[in-house]
């Protein structure tokens, strides 16, 4: 089942086998696309869709100092070059959006406190170009802010399509913006936008109104994490909560929805997966720890639709010719992640 086709919102897959957004921090000075990253997508063409790692909506929002953007006409220009590089090997790409809120350091934007839900920091420190620092405390949003938010996320679908994308991916997990937002761990707010879930979950709304507007719901995916506590995330009922956004965005018709099913830390655990499955109507991406076979067993046994591979597919850049072989993988070499250059990057070996 890993290998049969899969029709994506707009876009036909050869197979189920994605990449997951992965950030690599290989962007030039700018937020800059490059034509090393060009090679590492292009080497991984072979995915059913590859989803790139998250990329900044909007300047002074930066939470990994070497992550690309979209925001203005040279970024555009400057990813070109990797959607043309996927293309000619004849993959698919979708872009992830995203605004990092309270994670955006002001070491890192030019002194810019960062925005959230509400006003409270991160726990713990962060690397900036100063060392690590403690995480900055953030400044809560005023409602008459959001609209001009809401319009980033929408200029940055525009701005994936005229760079030649084929989709973008809305991100909604790990505690970045829209997650500060869903989730009652953080989101303590008492207007419109916190308390109930369907209020918390307005921001989210407005986003996908809008970027479905921009660009057409049949290329637009959305990854949500319930379980997931990095960056100091927590929700009092992720189960319900994956049940409520499951339902209500399966009236969006977007290409997919894409569950991080656990959670890094292990600090939460709940099975999200079959809640998320009965009641999303559309394509359901799995994500998080999943082998080939496990990911094969849940596709046929109808639990999900396809499997974006995380560390496997960024050591594997065949994945789906060495699943399909059932070929040894490359082990990923984590002390690479996130440094600079082509080691640990575009020099993992094929078969």
């Amino acid at each position: 089942m890993l290998f049969s086709p899969l029709q994506v919102g707009a876009l036909p897959l050869p197979n189920r086998i994605l990449l997951a957004p992965l950030t690599r921090t290989r962007a030039d000075a700018g937020h800059m696309p490059n034509a090393l990253m060009a090679e590492y997508y292009a080497q991984r063409a072979s995915g059913g869709l590859l989803i790139t790692e998250c990329t900044m909506v909007a300047p002074n929002t930066s939470a990994f100092i070497n992550e690309p953007g979209i925001y203005n006409a040279e970024q555009i220009e400057a990813w070109k070059q990797v959607t043309a590089a996927v293309h000619a090997k004849g993959g698919r790409i979708f872009m992830q959006i995203w605004h990092a809120g309270r994670a955006a350091h002001p070491a890192m934007n030019e002194g810019t406190t960062p925005v959230s839900s509400g006003s409270v920091a991160i726990d713990g420190e962060v690397h900036t170009p100063n060392g690590k620092e403690p995480n900055a405390q953030p400044r809560e949003l005023r409602a008459d802010e959001i609209p001009a938010l809401v319009e980033a996320y929408a200029q940055g679908a525009r701005n994936a399509i005229a760079a030649g994308f084929d989709g973008v991916e809305v991100h909604g997990a790990n505690g970045y913006l829209i997650d500060q937002f869903l989730r009652d761990g953080v989101n303590k707010r008492s207007d419109a936008y916190g308390g109930s879930l369907e209020n918390r979950a307005r921001f989210l709304f407005e986003v996908l109104d809008a970027v479905t507007a921009a660009i057409g719901a049949d290329r637009v995916g959305l990854r949500l994490s319930p379980l997931n506590s990095y960056n100091s995330m927590v929700d009092s009922d992720p189960v319900g909560w994956i049940g409520f956004l499951s339902e209500k965005v399966s009236a969006y018709k977007l290409a997919y929805l894409h569950v991080m099913r656990a959670d890094f830390f292990q600090v939460q655990k709940a099975d999200v997966m079959p809640v998320a499955r009965a009641k999303y109507q559309g394509v359901l991406i799995g994500n998080m720890g999943y082998s080939g076979e496990e990911a094969s067993q849940a596709i046929e046994a109808g639990q999900l639709d396809a499997v974006a591979f995380g560390t496997s597919f960024l050591a594997n850049p065949d994945l789906p010719a060495r699943l399909k072989a059932g070929a040894a993988l490359n082990a990923p070499d984590p002390s690479t992640f996130y440094t600079p250059g082509a080691k640990g990057y575009t020099d993992y070996p094929t078969l």
